[in-house]
């Protein structure tokens, strides 16, 4: 019997400059990815379903918003070196022409759409935002359909990416909720959740 020994696998670490300069010279054209924690990962893709409650997220979220604040979808967000996610919806101050220059960083409000993706959108994108101190950052759960709303960065060395979030609520069907940003806003979980 011939023992083979296994060389270990390398990973190559990217960096966000280094993803933003392959994205500029078309390398990844059409193709689904994020940079997440100096890795290249490939976006879920959309089925009708998931594609619908993007759009009724966004529809709920944007109608809640007061002037001066901006709901980008499927865009990226600068978060750190290693880090270029494109959550299916963020909150950011401002208006679209203040990102021609650079990616928004730290948007007020994160959402992820999460069928197939869920564990991964709780583990380990929950985990980078809350590392880059995104302090609300809620799941449309497709699986369970239900809200899953996370607040409150703290660090956790136990965490995928060094933090989590503390607190983690579940809202029913038929409550109400604030974006932490803008309270005075109501966004019904049902319009969230179809």
């Amino acid at each position: 019997m011939r023992i083979v020994k296994q060389a270990p696998l390398t990973l190559r670490h990217w960096t966000r400059v280094e993803y933003d300069r392959l994205v500029e010279l078309g390398v990844f054209e059409g193709e689904p990815l994020e940079l997440i924690g100096g890795q290249l990962v490939v976006a879920e893709p959309h089925g009708a379903y998931h594609a619908a409650a993007i759009s009724a997220a966004d529809y709920a979220v944007r109608a809640a918003l007061p002037a001066g604040w901006l709901v980008r979808i499927q865009l990226p967000l600068s978060l750190d070196d290693e880090s270029e996610p494109e959550p299916d919806l963020v909150v950011v101050p401002g208006s679209p022409g203040d990102y021609y220059a650079a990616h928004p960083d730290r948007p007020a409000l994160a959402i992820e759409v999460a069928e197939s993706s869920l564990s991964f959108d709780r583990e380990r994108k929950g985990s980078l935002y809350a590392r880059a101190g995104i302090r609300d950052y809620w799941i449309v759960n497709l699986v369970d359909s239900v809200l899953e709303v996370y607040r409150d960065p703290e660090p956790d060395p136990s965490a995928t990416y060094g933090w989590r979030y503390r607190s983690v609520t579940v809202p029913a069907r038929s409550a109400v909720i604030a974006p932490l940003a803008f309270p005075s806003s109501r966004i019904a979980v049902a319009a969230l959740l179809r």
